[in-house]
């Protein structure tokens, strides 16, 4: 079998959720099937880039224009131009369509897309079950040809950095992430307490999340960190005390999967797809309720046993989720079509 696959995302240092998901599936396929051969496509405004890294033996690189080649195309980020001979697509999330979390000139653009890959596509596979009822309900596709395959996470080596009274979040500042409301609810926080707030603030409506951290009472204790290193980003899940997520829509939510493999208890969102992937190991709140948040925040910083009870429950939970499984169930996803 030869497998195309869009690995347009899979390129740079700073990879978005997108991007982690389509190296994790590129190098696994082709590793766990050395035997087969794979095309590994890139859109023109990326195809030079690629040049950059080197790729597996049996991997090749492609121009993807037109129709992709192999025998099985994987679009790996809902997007899919030009039909194949026979059609994988991922969806990661619909929240741009069902919120208000975008310009109404990117909301238009990613609809088209969205049910192009829809018309196009003989399978697709849904990283969550709340996507793939999405996918259904705001996309009309058949609930039979929906594979529901969640992404893994690597479960790091065992740090020996101490733990300090810090909240910590990991996103991008947008309004979809709800920092505004996070930073409202921190100030309800014993003093000696701090939040850090890691990841780019270039997402939609970052501007007034950002308002928001520079109007609060608690502004000394709040880090506005930025993007940061691999290293430092594990530097701050190993010192974190908790883990908040409250955001409003996700179609998966790694980063809370990744901070149970840290050991952070999580207090997260009782929607979209968080309640799926946490399970019993994390406290769920109501994201629009500040006060609920910030009374979650709270009862953890009080009770060290609750905290070291969520973190052997969220250990246990992101054991649960492996790179290897969704690779072998994406193989299987192709052999149906073979």
């Amino acid at each position: 079998m030869s497998v195309a696959l869009d690995a347009t995302y899979s390129l740079g240092n700073n990879l978005s959720g997108v991007g982690v998901y389509s190296r994790k599936i590129l190098w696994g396929v082709a590793n766990a099937h050395p035997r087969e051969k794979f095309y590994y496509c890139y859109r023109p405004h990326r195809f030079l880039r690629s040049f950059r890294e080197s790729l597996p033996r049996n991997a090749h690189r492609r121009l993807l224009y037109g129709a992709p080649g192999g025998d099985v195309f994987h679009a790996l980020n809902q997007r899919v131009d030009q039909p194949a001979r026979r059609t994988v697509t991922t969806f990661h999330d619909l929240f741009v369509m069902t919120g208000e979390y975008s310009s109404p000139e990117f909301r238009a653009r990613f609809t088209e897309q969205a049910r192009g890959a829809a018309q196009k596509s003989d399978l697709f596979i849904a990283v969550s079950q709340f996507t793939a009822n999405q996918m259904t309900s705001l996309l009309g596709i058949d609930p039979q040809r929906i594979r529901v395959i969640p992404h893994g996470v690597d479960l790091p080596t065992a740090s020996n950095e101490p733990r300090e009274r810090m909240v910590l979040f990991v996103g991008a500042l947008q309004k979809r992430k709800n920092v505004a409301r996070l930073v409202k609810a921190f100030e309800q926080m014993p003093p000696g307490w701090r939040l850090v707030l890691a990841g780019a603030a270039d997402g939609y409506g970052a501007k007034e999340e950002l308002i928001a951290v520079d109007a609060s009472s608690r502004r000394n204790d709040i880090r506005v960190a930025g993007y940061v290193s691999a290293a430092e980003l594990d530097s701050l899940y190993a010192r974190a005390s908790i883990f908040a997520f409250p955001s409003l829509d996700e179609g998966f939510g790694m980063p809370v999967l990744e901070a149970m493999a840290r050991g952070v208890p999580v207090i997260t969102s009782n929607r979209s797809a968080m309640p799926e992937v946490a399970g019993d190991a994390a406290v769920l709140v109501d994201p629009e309720r500040d006060e609920e948040i910030g009374a979650a925040l709270k009862a953890l910083a009080a009770d060290k046993a609750r905290r070291e009870e969520l973190t052997a429950l969220g250990l246990a939970r992101a054991r649960e989720f492996s790179w290897d499984r969704a690779v072998r169930s994406t193989w299987s996803v192709y052999e149906e079509l073979f």
